[in-house]
């Protein structure tokens, strides 16, 4: 109560210390909160391939890039073909679903709308099925049309919006890069990420693609196990098939990679720890800083009140009483500070993600992590300032003058 009634009496002093200590922890809980709402998308976004999902494409870095490894990659690694697909689908005995892929910008327009930059992909009937998209009007294209190169396509909802605002989509045309094609679905909003709208693609059939741009690069092979219980046995049959089929012997590296929805998900997580650690570790700095300020006030504040030390022991208070109180007065003012720079982060956080593509979320542990960790340091460099004023003299304090 007598450490609160301090601090009360002092706001403008309080508040001047507790600067460092607010800025540090609004620093942390706001680099977390990034990180932690970064974390949260990318887990949505390869969930896509969910569980049982994997992939196999020309190469692919999990964890940090090595220039040397890529150029390595780029020379030995050749590019997925259709007859390797069509060997892997033939053979495959622990996948339930398999498909192939491949995409490019392009542009796409009807009437006198267009839009630029579109994500075409070729793909197979069972794509929608592998990478769970979800279907908002019409249908998927299917195997005949895919056979015989038909062109048709399944649009994002951004087409759906610019081209067909207030009419169902299924039935019309669209061209793309020049052709005519009939809209025969379209598949459910998903938002933005970042500022980048992921409804704005076009899906076709692989036949039709490959009829159009040719099947020479930028293939991957979409896979989905028959349970979760089998999927690393799902992939190591696909290596060992693709291995076979490129004549890779024992000896060799495999000139391809595959991956999965973990394996991406924790490279991502690594990553953004060691982001998370170099924020900590600048952040243990500022927490320093706003340390040593508070014990510089503190033990300003035990001189100003030297007198009322000395009349309070002469009352019968022990050293353990005087200690306690500066000691709780310090872990009160830091703890304070703790507080504010979480409020101040929450409410940045809340801006920022209404108003801005960056995805924040404050994770409920840095907010207890950094409100104990401000309190602590305020204890820590407390110790000092209420030892020296546990010890003083009661009658040379009282004779003290300000």
């Amino acid at each position: 109560m007598v450490a609160a009634d301090s601090l009360r009496s002092s706001k403008l002093r309080s508040f001047l210390t507790l600067l460092g200590i607010i800025l540090a922890t609004a620093t942390l809980i706001a680099v977390m909160a990034v990180i932690n709402g970064m974390n949260l998308y990318v887990a949505e976004t390869v969930s896509t391939m969910g569980s049982e999902g994997f992939r196999v494409v020309r190469m692919a870095f999990v964890g940090e890039f090595d220039p040397k490894k890529f150029v390595e990659w780029n020379r030995k690694n050749p590019q997925l073909t259709l007859d390797e697909f069509e060997f892997l689908k033939a053979n495959v005995k622990l996948s339930r679903e398999l498909a192939v892929s491949a995409s490019r910008r392009s542009s796409v327009s009807s009437g006198r709308e267009t839009i630029e930059e579109v994500t075409l992909t070729g793909t197979s009937p069972n794509f929608h099925l592998v990478e769970n998209v979800q279907i908002a009007q019409g249908r998927f294209f299917t195997q005949v049309e895919d056979h015989k190169k038909i062109e048709v396509a399944f649009i994002g909802n951004d087409l759906k919006e610019r081209f067909f605002p207030s009419t169902d989509a299924a039935g019309k045309t669209v061209d793309i890069a020049g052709r005519p094609f009939t809209v025969v679905g379209v598949a459910k909003a998903r938002g933005s990420a970042f500022g980048q709208s992921q409804d704005n693609f076009v899906y076709i059939p692989a036949g039709t693609y490959f009829k159009m741009y040719g099947a020479r690069r930028g293939m991957a092979f979409l896979a989905l196990a028959r349970d979760q219980s089998v999927l690393e046995q799902a992939q190591d049959e696909v290596r060992s098939l693709l291995r076979a089929y490129r004549h890779l012997g024992p000896g060799r590296e495999d000139n391809f990679t595959i991956l999965n929805s973990e394996a991406l998900a924790n490279a991502w997580k690594q990553l953004t720890g060691t982001i998370a650690g170099a924020a900590i570790a600048i952040v243990s700095v500022f927490m320093v800083v706003g340390g040593v300020v508070i014990m510089n006030i503190m033990l300003a504040v035990v001189t100003e009140r030297t007198r009322e030390i000395g009349i309070r022991k002469a009352a019968g208070a022990r050293r353990v009483d005087i200690l306690r109180q500066f000691l709780v007065e310090s872990s009160m003012l830091s703890g304070a500070g703790g507080v504010i720079g979480v409020l101040i982060a929450t409410l940045l956080a809340v801006l920022v993600r209404n108003f801005t593509p960056v995805p924040m979320q404050v994770p409920l542990a840095a907010v207890v992590v950094a409100v104990g960790v401000s309190t602590a340091v305020g204890l820590f460099f407390g110790i000092y300032p209420a030892r020296r004023a546990s010890r003083l003299d009661p009658i040379e304090a009282l004779r003290f003058e300000t």
